[in-house]
Formats: structure tokens, sequence, C-alpha cells
């Protein structure tokens, strides 16, 4: 993850698709194998989009599978390019995830709740070795749902786990068009994702809440590097 990351999940069909292409989206990320949620396209569907409008490279799975070959062969068929592992397999499910598809980039899921700190520095330091990345998310205890809530967590949390990550941490949880600057300014994540936050009342991706998105967390990041080379400046 060289430049930040702006990434926007639960396509619903081939218009959504182009739309947050055009809008500047970098990934768009399909939920497929879900625990609580819905799928917002079922797999068929799913693989005929990405391989139709080329978006392979654009396209990551997120997912609570936790069998390394049926997420090996789940990303086979969709054709894209990489996975995020929102379930309980441990790290070694990462490996050999590695070893069947080493193509593939993972990014493991971090469900930030309110007493799990400690639990989330181990996780990171356990799946380091196996891992291109990670993504901070919220639990909901309401629904059990580790993702895709709505909601905003500490994100004290997650600057923490940024700070401690040696791979890119990506936030997410509750991001909008109204707080995902401030967001990148708290977290300084490598790249943010939202889900909910840019819909409509009837579910959609909203364009103008896209754009809103695209370019407040564009500024957001632009920010951040122009305090890093002010900073690297000042050093030298």
């Amino acid at each position: 993850m060289s430049q930040p990351i702006i990434q926007i999940a639960g396509i619903r069909d081939e218009a959504e698709a182009r739309m947050l292409v055009t809008s500047g989206v970098h990934r768009l990320g399909f939920p497929i194998g879900l625990d609580v949620h819905e799928e917002d396209l079922p797999e068929g569907e799913a693989a005929v989009l990405i391989r139709s409008l080329g978006i392979g490279p654009r396209a990551w799975l997120i997912t609570y599978l936790e069998a390394p070959c049926a997420i090996a062969r789940l990303c086979a068929r969709l054709g894209c390019a990489g996975v995020q592992l929102h379930g309980d397999a441990g790290p070694g499910a990462g490996r050999r995830l590695k070893a069947l598809h080493p193509s593939l980039r993972l990014v493991k899921s971090l469900v930030v709740r309110h007493d799990n700190v400690a639990e989330l520095e181990e996780r990171v330091r356990a799946f380091a070795p196996y891992v291109d990345g990670f993504i901070t998310d919220t639990f909901d205890p309401a629904s059990g749902a580790s993702g895709a809530t709505g909601k905003t967590h500490d994100w004290g949390v997650s600057r923490r786990l940024v700070e401690l990550s040696p791979r890119p941490v990506i936030l997410a949880g509750g991001l909008t068009p109204e707080n995902v600057a401030r967001a990148i300014e708290t977290v300084r994540p490598a790249g943010v994702d939202v889900h909910t936050g840019v819909e409509d009342h009837n579910g959609r991706k909203d364009p103008a809440r896209v754009g809103a998105f695209v370019s407040n967390a564009s500024a957001a990041f632009a920010g951040l590097e122009a305090q890093a080379r002010s900073g690297r400046g000042l050093s030298g």
C-alpha cells in the first residue's frame, strides 16, 4: 500500500461498480460468505461483474469463511486481487492461504470491542508474518456483527494498532463523508473503508456521498503527507 487506499464495500450491481470506479475509489469490496449480514451480491453475479468490468485488481473479497482451501477457491472463481479475513481462523490459516495462492493479498480484520485491546495487539504480532495488512472495524453487541455495523469505535485503539503494526492498517467502522477527515487525522491509517456511510435510505451507494467521501479522504491523506514532508525537511 504505497499510496493511501479508499475502499468502498457492498457492491450491488454493475452500475454501482462503475460509479465507484469513476468516483476515484481504489478498491471495491464484495462481502460473500458472511455470518450475520446478507450478501449484497451473490457469488455468481459478483464473478461476472468483476470479469466483465475488468476490475479484478480493484476487487476484494470480504468473508467470514475460515477454511483456506475454500477461501482460495472462492477468490479464484471471483477473480479478485485480495481477501479480507473476518473469521476466527488463526495465523496458520493465513500461512496456508498464502501457500495455496501466493499472489493473493491478505488483510486480517481487527474488530474493536470495549475491552480487547491487548487481544488485538497480540493478533497483530501473530498475523503480521502472513498478511499484507490489517483492517480495524467495530463490533456491535446488539446484533453480534463484526463489521458493517455503521458504528464507530474508539479511534485511539486504531491509532495504537497503526503505531504497533509492521503492516499497513486500514480504518473502517462508522465512517462517513462528515467524519472521515477527522478519523484520518486522528488514526493516521494507510487507508479507509466505508460501506453503509455512503448509502441512501434504500441501501444504494449515493453518488454525492461517495464523491464527498473520496474528496474529504483524499484531502486528509494529502494533509498527512504534507505534514510528513515538512517534518522530513525540518529533520534534514
